[in-house]
């Protein structure tokens, strides 16, 4: 059923301030959201969690370049590369995360759970601590 996530994240991508009415199409009432983040529980808490988002950056954008549903045709993954602005980080420039996202469903997303380096998503561009999260991971690798 690769279909099933080539649409969603088709959708997913198209999502924007003024149509996240369409989160009712994607996810089921009862969805979990998780990330490094957040765990949001129900499609409220998730439509309140994008409004938020989307108030909040400019220029959000996603590229996914990996699909891949595994055997049960019920779960899988979609590996993206998520772009944004937002006003307190890096100036207002672009901010470029790449991430992993899985995904179960029945007819519709009941786990939607995000992988990515929340690092790289936020704490590396604020201002004081953003020099030394980047020293320590330099540091590592």
């Amino acid at each position: 059923m690769p279909e099933f996530l080539h649409r969603f994240a088709h959708q997913f991508a198209a999502l924007n301030a003024g149509n996240l009415e369409q989160l009712n199409d994607l996810y089921s009432h009862d969805v979990v959201f998780q990330d490094p983040l957040h765990s949001i529980h129900g499609l409220p808490a998730v439509k309140d969690y994008f409004a938020n988002l989307y108030a909040n950056v400019s220029d959000l954008s996603f590229e996914f370049d990996q699909i891949d549903t595994l055997a049960s045709g019920k779960a899988g993954y979609l590996r993206w590369t998520m772009q944004f602005r937002h006003p307190r980080l890096r100036g207002g420039q672009p901010v470029v995360v790449k991430g992993c996202t899985y995904l179960r469903w029945h007819t519709k997303v009941f786990l939607h759970h995000d992988y990515f380096d929340a690092g790289a998503l936020l704490y590396e561009h604020l201002p004081v601590a953003g020099g030394l999260i980047r020293w320590l991971k330099g540091r590592l690798l």
